[in-house]
């Protein structure tokens, strides 16, 4: 029997329907205040990082000191031995009149925003010392902001809100992070040829640039609301003493989480979830270089439609996640990456082909976009306890930094023994123990209790 007209209208509409709401997520004023928190979060990171290492070297420092450097991102990795504090205590006067988060994430924001300025009235070329301290300051400031705004999206949005406010605050992240670097370096050399500044004082006119646009975060904040479980996090608080807080704070996340059924496997999953892409990571541009590509070609690609696909993987990833169950998009965002790597293993056997790299790369960085936004998620339906979400979030980020960081250190031992093409192939099979892992956990009911009803 053929469709009428108004039968097919009828068996499109809720299609349509589905699609809009799931478009309409990322303009609720919760996932907007988030994506503007994500450039607040990716704006410093460059500060203390490349764009500062561009400054010392036009500065005339030794290229043995400028390495050391590599040290002053050390808050980043150990922010959860002070997360307690922040879960644990309020902060006088920001936190009575703001709320619990928001006091803290003002407090972090006007921190920044002076370490930016005191980074930018350094001279690398007097002292590198006084630099590096000034450099630890902007780190610190800026991890601290990191666990703020992590606490403060999980808290806030809900379960069918998370996937599209981390792709949200992924583009944002890179809009900011992009900022910090191509946008200062342009700034900088704005203040040399239109204005007539010296090197050092368009460098330092450039941080006080990058330090006013910490006002975005702090105007963010200001416009936010205050999540709702600080309400139950209070009454707790008025109850207990400073200290027993802290101590709450500090040990109930690590043992609140391992009381779970199969916190072991949900923690070796974290731990693997991403370890595929980090093993293809750790040897991408050497692989790269090998194959006769300069680094400027690399960097190009890297930056122009490597970007992209970085962005549009995020809000992919953050469709998928509203359209599927969550069990069912970990599985396609772990699939996608694992398979991914085998792009680069036929890159090993086409050679010198710039089409190929660049569809080798965009893929990559497509299906890591998918992966992390998803991963993300899934982290942060693990954190449901509104005392200690600081401190757990980045807990189970520190155990995904750990595959990330040492499980694949051997990358290059294993590039060497094989052979690029069957590397590339060794690291998707490297994504098969997290499926399995998955499968464990889906089968034994571990999302059960995850997962909201979707909006």
């Amino acid at each position: 029997m053929t469709a009428t007209p108004d039968d097919t209208t009828d068996a499109a509409a809720p299609a349509r329907a589905s699609f809009a709401d799931t478009l309409a997520v990322y303009l609720k004023r919760r996932v907007l205040i988030v994506a503007f928190l994500g450039f607040s979060s990716g704006l410093p990171l460059a500060l203390s990082g490349s764009t500062l290492l561009v400054w010392m070297r036009e500065s005339g420092v030794n290229l043995g000191t400028i390495g050391l450097f590599a040290l002053v991102g050390t808050p980043y990795t150990l922010k959860f031995l002070w997360a307690p504090l922040i879960d644990a205590l309020d902060v006088p006067l920001l936190s009575r009149a703001f709320g619990r988060r928001r006091g803290w994430l003002l407090l972090s924001q006007l921190l920044l925003m002076a370490a930016i300025v005191g980074l930018g009235a350094c001279d690398p070329s007097a002292s590198p010392l006084v630099v590096a301290v000034g450099a630890l300051m902007v780190a610190a400031a800026s991890a601290t902001q990191d666990i703020i705004v992590d606490a403060f999206r999980v808290e806030t949005l809900d379960e069918s809100e998370q996937a599209a406010g981390m792709a949200s605050y992924v583009a944002a992240y890179r809009i900011g992070t992009l900022a910090s670097t191509a946008g200062a370096l342009v700034l900088v050399s704005a203040f040399e040829s239109a204005f007539g500044l010296g090197r050092h004082a368009a460098w330092t006119a450039g941080y006080v640039v990058m330090a006013a646009f910490v006002l975005v975060g702090i105007t963010t904040t200001l416009a936010a609301a205050e999540p709702e479980k600080s309400a139950q996090a209070d009454a707790t608080h008025a109850r207990e003493t400073v200290l027993a807080r802290v101590v709450e704070a500090a040990t109930g996340a690590f043992s609140e989480f391992l009381s779970r059924d199969l916190a072991l496997v949900a923690l070796a999953f974290v731990v693997l979830f991403k370890f595929t892409d980090a093993l293809a990571g750790a040897m991408t541009a050497p692989f790269v270089i090998d194959l006769g590509f300069s680094r400027n070609e690399y960097a190009a690609i890297i930056k122009g439609v490597g970007l992209a696909a970085t962005l549009t993987g995020g809000f992919a990833g953050g469709f998928l996640a509203r359209a599927c169950s969550l069990p069912a998009s970990l599985w396609i965002g772990g699939a996608v990456q694992a398979l991914a790597a085998l792009a680069f293993s036929w890159q090993a056997v086409v050679g010198l082909s710039a089409a190929w790299l660049t569809f080798a790369i965009v893929v990559d960085n497509f299906t890591s976009a998918v992966g992390t936004v998803i991963f993300v998620a899934y982290l942060s339906a693990l954190c449901r306890n509104p005392l200690h979400t600081a401190t757990q979030f980045a807990l189970l980020t520190a155990f995904a930094a750990f595959g990330r960081t040492y499980l694949s250190s051997g990358a290059g031992f294993i590039a060497a023994a094989s052979g690029w093409p069957a590397f590339f192939a060794i690291c998707a099979a490297a994504g098969l123990p997290s499926l399995l892992l998955l499968a464990v956990l889906q089968q034994r009911g571990h999302f059960e209790g995850l997962e909201t009803a979707k909006e």
